[in-house]
């Protein structure tokens, strides 16, 4: 059985722990792979590396960092179906939505390769007399990332290609249930010429997780994951003195006005609640029909969703995977029976779904409740899964309190034709990423990522403007040049006359 090590100094580190964890084919239930896990050492060893090679990292210019980025994304690009097709065999989605994933990422290290014109700094002339004032930004030294199973190459690239090119080097540790598509990325960046110790990958679970938190030369930490764990990131890494970015869990709220294209609601919703099963944090996970839209809206809902295609991520004609886990699956499943007991109405129910050949994968069928209480666990929880819940509410107002007051604020959306109530929305909500028409309101690039309330813990969003200023700190450089003609001794306070 295939063993995925670590990766550190540039080259693969076997595991010396003893431990690993089963890496499955969700589409099969098969153990197809096993992935070591770091001891205390072996986190030490990738941290050791990275401060190494900060030394002349830190201080490399611009040019060379941009050349090798530049290599780098011709190389993620060349490779970018290889990449895909570990996504599908070890997390379950399905290829076309892999590519997706990778193209994602990418546009991250393209923002990278552009980091010049972003370090540019700012300077203030004759401040004072002959005093000029300079802003700069410079790296941290070693940072951190810790990323989640459901994007296993693009929330990657959404932190160590702008690390790296800003100067800084970096240890990532990745899902354990799907961490091969890192370490490719990590042979590609070797590849493309970046050096030794710059980027390394610790495999691992708690322990190398606590020891990053914990390690007196990680300068900041990097997160994406559920808010329970969010929480601990941050509180245990600012215990130690450390930079956090933690990017927490979502419920997010898709809110559809009467005067809306149902149709084209409808099939934004199935896009947005079933994509990659569910298993997205900008997935629309609830529906919040306003007016006497609900019937006609749940029964296009209902529709569509009972003619999806599930199947296998490597078959072509699938248009959803299966779940991560079988233990995931079950979870899953458990919400929308409960669901029912809490006075939910199950429209469309996916639990003991299954695809001919592959009995034993990890497949669970699309489901919608209509209905829900505020009150069911259904709503009240992330589901992290193919369930979609609406809620129906008589009014604007009614609905916007109801998103406010959710405890999540990572993205929502309006559909509306309603220019006025549009506007009135992207001003009122409560949430860090907001869609007009648009269900997944993921921001480009050059735009950063993050929510508000239990999605964010920390002060900065992810990549963009945002995560240049989280990987970097600022100085304030002040010169006087004396001019020639000057003589004597002034001791007094410098004045602006």
């Amino acid at each position: 059985m295939k063993t995925i090590t670590h990766w550190i100094d540039g080259k693969p580190v076997e595991g010396t722990s003893g431990r690993f964890g089963a890496v499955y084919n969700p589409a099969t239930g098969a153990q197809e792979k096993q992935v070591a896990f770091a001891t205390v050492d072996e986190v030490d060893a990738a941290v050791a590396s990275a401060k190494a090679a900060f030394e002349s990292w830190g201080q490399s210019s611009l040019a060379k960092r941009t050349a090798i980025l530049f290599k780098y994304r011709e190389l993620l690009d060349a490779h970018r179906d290889e990449i895909a097709e570990l996504i599908t065999a070890e997390h379950g989605k399905v290829h076309s939505d892999a590519l997706g994933e990778v193209a994602r990422g990418m546009e991250i290290v393209e923002l990278a390769c552009g980091i010049s014109v972003q370090l540019k700094g700012e300077l203030s002339t004759q401040v004072s007399n002959r005093v000029d004032v300079a802003s700069i930004r410079q790296p941290l030294g070693v940072v951190a990332g810790i990323t989640p199973f459901n994007f296993p190459a693009m929330v990657p690239m959404w932190m160590f290609p702008i690390a790296i090119a800003t100067g800084n080097t970096f240890v990532l540790k990745p899902s354990e249930k799907d961490p091969s598509a890192s370490y490719r990325l990590a042979e590609l960046a070797t590849e493309a010429g970046l050096p030794e110790g710059v980027l390394n990958i610790v495999q691992g679970d708690k322990v190398a997780v606590d020891r990053l938190l914990e390690h007196p030369d990680i300068e900041a930490v990097s997160f994406v994951g559920s808010t329970p764990i969010a929480k601990y990131i941050q509180l245990k890494a600012v215990e130690h003195g450390k930079r956090v970015q933690a990017l927490g869990g979502a419920k997010n709220h898709m809110l559809v006005l009467p005067d809306a294209d149902l149709d084209f609601a409808a099939d934004q919703a199935i896009n947005a609640a079933y994509g990659s099963a569910g298993e997205r944090c900008m997935a629309v996970s609830v529906v919040v029909a306003v007016g006497d839209t609900g019937d006609e809206l749940v029964g296009k809902i209902a529709e569509r969703a009972k003619n999806l295609r599930i199947g296998p991520g490597n078959d072509p004609a699938s248009e959803m995977g299966p779940l991560i886990t079988r233990e995931h699956r079950d979870k899953v499943a458990s919400y929308v029976s409960s669901a029912a007991e809490q006075g939910a109405e199950v429209v469309v129910d996916g639990t003991g779904y299954s695809v001919e050949g592959h009995e034993d994968g990890f497949f669970i069928g699309v489901s919608l409740l209509d209905r829900v209480p505020l009150t069911a666990d259904a709503y009240r929880d992330e589901i992290f899964g193919p369930v979609l819940a609406v809620v129906r509410a008589e009014t604007y107002d009614e609905a916007i309190k109801l998103i406010n007051d959710s405890r999540w604020g990572n993205g929502t959306a309006i559909f509306t034709r309603d220019g006025g109530a549009a506007r009135r929305f992207q001003l009122e909500v409560k949430a860090g990423m907001v869609g007009v028409n648009v269900p997944i309101p993921v921001p480009v690039g050059y735009h950063s990522f993050g929510g508000w309330k239990d999605s964010l813990f920390g002060d900065l969003h992810i990549y963009g403007n945002d995560g240049i200023a989280f990987y970097t700190q600022g100085k304030v450089i002040t010169t006087r040049w004396p001019d020639p003609s000057d003589g004597g001794i002034n001791l007094g306070f410098p004045s602006n006359t």
